[in-house]
């Protein structure tokens, strides 16, 4: 059976490397709060209740669709649509396509941030390829009207960003429980990390300041491949209960 994303797409080496995928999910954590339909979030509660914990249940959603055969993606896109549609049902209305978009988006755009970051910047050809793969995964999620290229997306994405985003009391509730669950020191560490890694709007809306001596220094982190550094830097960002789950997000690359 074939693999449902290349083994050699740029996509696995973004989504298998614990720092690049706890960068994704700092910003992504920014824009989910800003964004105008998180009031979804709040139906169930199982984000604001445990944020952290959603966080590592996404990415094994996600990692399920990256590194294995299409058939077990499909299975895993599968669930993925039943468990929204009972959200819907219980809540009697419909998840709105824009907002299903807005997600696929922001995974897609903080995917390239984050190895932007830490690695260089994509090249036309990965942009491209980044692009295609979460085209399917939208696909698979039936999310209507995806543009057909990244260029075409690039231009869709500044529009949802500019529409989408408001500052709401779901914003502060959200980033009041980031606070609560990471404790003071960590929640500032990731309002520098969203501070970098967002985009202008986000950081308007969220006031966020970014201090330049951080980026520095995580570029540094990137750059120097001191593989000895990341349990300090993952120390630094998560409490130590959840090393057990940044360590299961590692899926090395195989030739």
């Amino acid at each position: 059976m074939a693999d449902f994303v290349d083994r050699h797409s740029i996509v696995r080496a973004i989504w298998g490397d614990s720092d690049l995928v706890l960068l994704v999910f700092a910003g992504a954590a920014a824009e989910f709060a800003l964004n105008r339909a998180v009031d979804w979030l709040f139906f169930t509660n199982r984000i604001p209740d445990d944020p952290i914990g959603r966080l590592f249940s996404t990415v094994r959603y996600a990692q399920a669709i990256v590194f294995v055969d299409e058939a077990t993606a499909r299975q895993t896109l599968n669930r993925i649509n039943a468990a929204h549609a009972s959200v819907e049902l219980s809540r009697g209305d419909r998840i709105p396509g824009w907002a299903y978009r807005d997600v696929l988006y922001l995974l897609i755009d903080y995917s390239e941030r984050a190895y932007r970051m830490l690695r260089r910047p994509l090249t036309r050809a990965e942009q491209q390829d980044l692009y295609e793969v979460f085209h399917r995964v939208g696909a698979g999620m039936r999310i209507p009207e995806l543009p057909a290229s990244y260029a075409e997306w690039r231009v869709d994405r500044q529009l949802h960003l500019e529409r989408d985003l408001v500052y709401s009391h779901y914003t502060a509730m959200l980033y009041e429980r980031y606070r609560q669950h990471l404790g003071a020191w960590r929640y500032e560490l990731l309002l520098q990390l969203q501070a970098w890694l967002t985009p202008e709007r986000v950081r308007r809306l969220l006031q966020l300041e970014p201090c330049p001596l951080f980026a520095a220094a995580l570029r540094a982190y990137g750059v120097c491949g001191v593989r000895e550094l990341r349990s300090l830097v993952q120390w630094l960002l998560l409490p130590a209960r959840y090393f057990d789950e940044v360590r299961r997000l590692e899926h090395p690359i195989v030739a």
